[in-house]
């Protein structure tokens, strides 16, 4: 396989919240008077995904305005606080909200940034593909990732959300490469893996908490072992 550009997916595949999600979540509501671990959290997460995939299937464009992500993520955060049976009370659910929107709660995974020095080494285009908010752009700069990722396309922005093919394919035009010639790496198979394959992308499945070891195609627990795939 020769691949000329590889495009990655944001959240949860190059960055994440600080420490985690979970982590994060559980410091904040502790804080707020309702103590609660972070193992707790984790057995929430699929609320998140079933929240991606509903506004999918209904085509709500959750990214493309402060009001709807606020609409979305306040949906979010009171599934949470209910699960939890924690009163979404005194502002909590807009606490939280803050809190996940804010540059400084937000880091690299450990394996990111070493592999992308790889790549462009190696003279690969690299760039983004995500569902994200406009700030998303602020967090590549405050995270000194900008300059590594010259081809972004944020849902926030460009006002179309995965697993709509016209966002990998607006990439594509930005990139003046063909499907065939880019590989797509992300964390979730039906807006990452489905819609890359299905426009000829070769799609890499990161799988950093081993929830898909049943996955078919390429996949990886670690970014590191990223460049071997694309170079075998």
């Amino acid at each position: 396989m020769t691949f000329r550009a590889v495009f990655f997916d944001a959240g949860e595949t190059l960055v994440h919240p600080a420490p985690s999600f979970p982590e994060l979540f559980a410091t904040i509501v502790t804080r707020e008077g309702h103590p609660r671990r972070p193992g707790q959290i984790v057995d929430g997460l699929s609320m998140v995904s079933d929240e991606f995939a509903r506004a999918a299937e209904e085509n709500e464009l959750w990214t493309t305005s402060p009001d709807r992500s606020r609409r979305f993520w306040l949906r979010v955060y009171d599934r949470f606080l209910e699960a939890l049976e924690i009163p979404s009370t005194n502002g909590l659910p807009e606490t939280l909200y803050r809190e996940f929107t804010t540059l400084q709660n937000y880091t690299v995974f450990d394996d990111v940034r070493p592999t992308l020095e790889r790549l462009s080494e190696h003279g690969y285009l690299l760039g983004v593909i995500s569902n994200f908010e406009p700030w998303l752009e602020d967090l590549l700069v405050h995270l000194s990732l900008v300059e590594l990722l010259p081809v972004r396309v944020i849902s926030g922005i460009e006002g179309v959300e995965k697993p709509d093919p016209s966002i990998f394919l607006l990439a594509l035009q930005r990139s003046g490469l063909s499907a065939d010639e880019v590989a797509y790496v992300g964390d979730m198979p039906d807006f990452d893996v489905v819609p890359a394959a299905a426009l000829g992308m070769f799609p890499v499945l990161i799988d950093r908490r081993g929830r898909h070891p049943e996955h078919e195609g390429a996949r990886v627990t670690d970014l590191a072992h990223l460049p071997d795939v694309l170079y075998g």
